[in-house]
C-alpha cells in the first residue's frame, strides 16, 4: 500500500486514488510556502544587513516545516486510519519552528524592515505546515479550538509590535480561514480513503467468504452424495462375508449388489463434478459485464448470450469470458471493452476486445502466456476437447484481442451416445463353490454366463447420463431396507 517505488501501472486504480491524495497533501505547504509565504519578501523586505538574515531564515525555517510536514504525512494518515499510533513528539519540532516564524516574522515588523502588505498572507501561512498534519491527530473540535488560540496568539503578538488598522483585524480571520481551509480539504479526504480501503477489504473478506461457502456446499454434496451409499456398501460387504464364510451362494448377489451401488455412486460424484465445474455462458457475460463496469471500465456485449447453443459450447466459451473479464481487470490500464459473440451454421465464435493493453501483450490485456500462468493453456484444452481454437494477440496500437472458436455440430446428425463417460465394464465374478453337501438349486446370478459362452457384463453401462442420482437413490433405500433383515436372517 505504501510502496513509492511501484510504477503507476502497477497499482490498482484505489491505491492510485490513495497515492493521488496522499502527495496532494504533502504539496500543499510547500504551495502555501512558495506562494503567499514569500509575499513580502519582494520588494517590501529592506536591503540591510539584519532583515535580509532574518528573511533568509524565516524562508529557511518555512522549507524545514514543510519538509518536517511530510515527513508526519504518513504517521497522521496511519494514526486516523486507526491503524498505527503518531508519537507526539514529532509535532514538537514543527511546533517550535512555527513559533519561531512568527517570531521573526513580528522582529521584522518591530524594526520596520517590512511592509504590511502582503503581511496577512504570510501570517495566514506560516502554521500551515503544523496544521495540516494536526487536522489528523484530534478532533475536529479540538481543532477548530486550536485554530482559534493561534489566531489570537497572532493578533496579540503583531499588535504587541505595533501593527494597528486593517492589517491587525484580518490576522484573525486569515488564520482561522486558512485552519477551515485545511480542515475541509485535508480532513474529508483521507476519510473517503479510509472509507474506500475499509470496502476494499469488506470486498476481500466478502470473496473469501464465498469460497468458504462453497468449499462447504461441495463438502455437503459429497457427504450427501456417498454417505448413504457407503454405509450401504458396508452393510452389503459384510452380509457377503458372512454368506461366503458358510459357503452359500448368495453371497454373489450381495457383492451384485454392492457393484451396482458402488457404480451409481461413481456416476453421482461425476455428476456433482461436473455440476461443479461448469460455467454458465449467460450468468459469466452478465458478471463480467457487471465486474468491468464497477472498475470503471466500459464493457459492451454484442451478439447475444448464445442460449441456442450446446450445453457443452455454453460451458466452455463462459469459461472464455470469465478468464478473459480476469486478464482485462488485471493487466493494462483498459477504458473500454467489447465481448461479441457469433453464431453461424457451422461454429460459435466468442471475441474479447480491450484497449489499453501493454505493449508486451500476450494474454487478455495482459504478458504473454508463458509468462502469465496457465490461464489461457487451460482454456485451449477446454477448447480442444471439443475440437476448438483460441487465439490471443494484440489487434492494434494498444488493442488486445482473443478469439475463441468451436465447431458446431450438424443439425441432422445423431447425438453422441453418452455411453462414453459410463464406467468400464465390471469383469464377471464366479460363483463361491460350497464345501458341503449340494445345495438347493438357486436362480442363476445376473453375473453368471453360459459356459459355452464368453463371458458377458451383466450390468450394462447407464445409458441415461442423469440416471446416477435416480440410480443412488433407488438403489440406496432398496438396498438399505433389504440388507438389515438378511444379514438378520442369516445371523439366525
Amino acid at each position: 500500500m505504501w510502496d513509492w517505488r511501484r510504477s503507476w501501472r502497477e497499482r490498482s486504480k484505489l491505491e492510485r486514488i490513495d497515492l493521488y491524495s496522499r502527495v496532494t497533501i504533502s504539496a500543499t505547504p510547500w504551495v502555501f510556502t512558495l506562494s503567499w509565504g514569500i509575499v513580502p519578501f519582494g520588494a517590501d523586505l529592506r536591503r540591510t544587513p539584519l532583515p535580509t538574515a532574518l528573511g533568509a531564515t524565516f524562508l529557511l525555517l518555512s522549507l524545514v516545516q514543510c519538509l518536517l510536514s511530510n515527513r508526519n504525512v504518513r504517521p497522521s494518515y496511519l494514526c486516523y486510519l486507526g491503524t498505527a499510533s503518531f508519537p507526539l513528539r514529532r509535532q514538537s519540532a514543527p511546533l517550535a519552528l512555527m513559533l519561531l516564524n512568527l517570531g521573526i516574522l513580528a522582529t521584522l515588523v518591530g524594526l520596520d524592515a517590512i511592509g504590511t502588505g502582503g503581511l496577512v498572507l504570510t501570517v495566514m501561512n506560516v502554521p500551515m505546515p503544523f496544521v495540516i498534519t494536526q487536522v489528523l491527530l484530534v478532533p475536529v473540535r479540538t481543532f477548530l479550538l486550536q485554530s482559534l488560540a493561534l489566531a489570537l496568539l497572532n493578533v496579540g503578538v503583531f499588535a504587541a509590535v505595533g501593527v494597528r488598522g486593517g492589517t491587525l483585524a484580518g490576522m484573525a480571520p486569515a488564520t482561522l480561514f486558512g485552519a477551515l481551509l485545511v480542515l475541509i480539504c485535508v480532513r474529508p479526504s483521507v476519510w473517503s480513503m479510509s472509507v474506500m480501503w475499509q470496502a476494499e477489504e469488506a470486498r476481500d473478506l466478502q470473496a473469501r467468504l464465498a469460497v468458504a461457502e462453497e468449499r462447504l456446499r461441495f463438502g455437503r454434496d459429497m457427504h450427501d452424495v456417498l454417505g448413504r451409499n457407503l454405509a450401504v456398501i458396508a452393510l452389503k460387504s459384510e452380509l457377503a462375508v458372512e454368506l461366503a464364510q458358510r459357503g452359500k451362494p448368495a453371497a454373489v448377489d450381495q457383492m451384485v449388489e454392492v457393484m451396482r451401488i458402488a457404480r451409481s455412486s461413481q456416476q453421482e460424484v461425476r455428476d456433482v463434478v461436473r455440476g461443479y465445474r461448469e460455467a454458465d455462458l449467460v450468468t459469466e457475460l452478465a458478471g463480467a459485464q457487471g465486474v468491468l463496469r464497477a472498475a470503471g471500465i466500459e464493457c459492451e456485449v454484442a451478439g447475444g448470450a448464445g442460449a441456442e447453443l450446446p450445453a457443452p459450447v455454453r460451458s466452455a466459451l463462459g469459461w472464455v469470458v470469465r478468464e478473459a473479464a480476469t486478464n482485462v481487470l488485471r493487466h493494462g490500464d483498459p477504458r473500454h471493452c467489447t465481448i461479441r459473440l457469433r453464431t453461424a451454421s457451422d461454429a460459435a465464435v466468442l471475441e474479447v476486445e480491450n484497449d489499453g493493453a501493454p505493449p508486451s501483450a500476450g494474454t487478455a490485456g495482459g504478458p504473454t502466456d508463458g509468462a502469465g500462468g496457465s490461464g489461457l493453456a487451460g482454456l485451449r484444452e477446454r477448447l480442444r476437447e471439443l475440437d476448438g481454437s483460441l487465439d490471443a494477440g494484440p489487434a492494434g496500437s494498444g488493442v488486445f484481442r482473443l478469439t475463441a472458436r468451436i465447431p458446431l455440430p450438424s443439425r441432422t446428425a445423431a447425438p453422441a451416445s453418452p455411453t462414453a463417460l459410463s464406467s468400464p465394464t465390471v469383469p464377471t465374478v464366479p460363483a463361491v463353490p460350497t464345501s458341503s453337501a449340494p445345495a438347493a438349486p438357486s436362480p442363476p446370478s445376473a453375473l453368471s454366463a453360459p459356459t459355452d459362452s464368453p463371458a458377458s457384463p451383466a450390468l450394462p453401462p447407464s445409458r441415461d447420463p442423469g440416471a446416477g442420482m435416480g440410480m443412488g437413490m433407488g438403489v440406496g433405500m432398496g438396498v438399505g431396507m433389504s440388507a438389515a433383515p438378511d444379514l438378520a436372517k442369516e445371523r439366525r
